[in-house]
């Protein structure tokens, strides 16, 4: 048997949609002289006439927002004709299509999205003047891809109403018109280190649903100068186009 035969369970899956799954830690995005964005760095392979660069802060008030809030979403444009792939870290990925919807998803696990949605920047209720400013999250909005990174399986837990809390960190996404504000559990025994280690909540409250990952944060984009092993080299191009 020849080493292609043996290796022929990893061949790239072919379909009619542009993005698609490789596997569940890889993306595949098909280009036809069209415009995506995705996480900075990101890139893995890709074939074709395609071109990567820095997409800024998408305007000058999304700019003013990512000064002040410090958030996380560091994107790159790739354009052209072509397939690009995708990953983070081997972390897991979860693709939806949305139609003329809305969800705000934890800027650090934001992978790629189409270039039709339109994203801003949003802060979570209750925050002010806490935690460096505030808690903030990525709106994604209109028709399109959106490929998200999970460390691990999620979970999706459905709101009817009664009040649901997550880690801000495990809080991947949540649907539009789901109410966030963040719950706090600072006393006496946080200060002299003997807190629980779950002192800052996210708060969920109305109708919808949150997906959860299974852990608070491993997510540490290569791109953005993560403490990971495999960060320098996997985030090469991301920080040729971030200098």
């Amino acid at each position: 048997m020849s080493v292609e035969a043996t290796l022929g369970q990893f061949k790239e899956t072919e379909g009619s949609e542009p993005f698609r799954l490789q596997g569940s830690k890889m993306l595949k995005v098909e280009l036809a002289d069209e415009t995506i964005q995705a996480k900075l760095g990101s890139m893995v392979a890709y074939q074709g006439d395609v071109k990567f660069e820095h997409a800024g802060s998408g305007g000058l008030k999304r700019m003013a927002k990512k000064a002040v809030t410090g958030e996380g979403a560091d994107l790159m444009k790739i354009s052209g004709s072509g397939e690009v792939f995708l990953a983070d870290l081997a972390q897991e990925i979860q693709l939806v299509k949305l139609t003329d919807e809305a969800i705000t998803v934890n800027g650090a696990n934001l992978l790629a999205f189409d270039a039709d949605i339109d994203w801003d920047i949003k802060k979570v209720d209750g925050v002010s003047g806490f935690m460096g400013g505030g808690l903030f999250n990525t709106h994604l909005s209109g028709s399109g891809y959106v490929a998200m990174l999970s460390d691990g399986p999620p979970v999706l837990i459905e709101l009817d109403g009664t009040d649901t809390y997550a880690d801000p960190q495990a809080a991947i996404t949540w649907s539009e018109g789901v109410k966030t504000s963040v719950k706090t559990d600072v006393n006496l025994k946080t200060f002299i280190g003997r807190g629980s280690g779950e002192t800052v909540q996210m708060a969920f409250s109305g109708n919808g649903w949150v997906l959860v990952q299974p852990s608070e944060g491993r997510v540490t984009s290569a791109a953005a100068g993560g403490q990971s092993s495999g960060s320098s080299a996997g985030g090469a191009i991301g920080k040729l186009l971030s200098g």
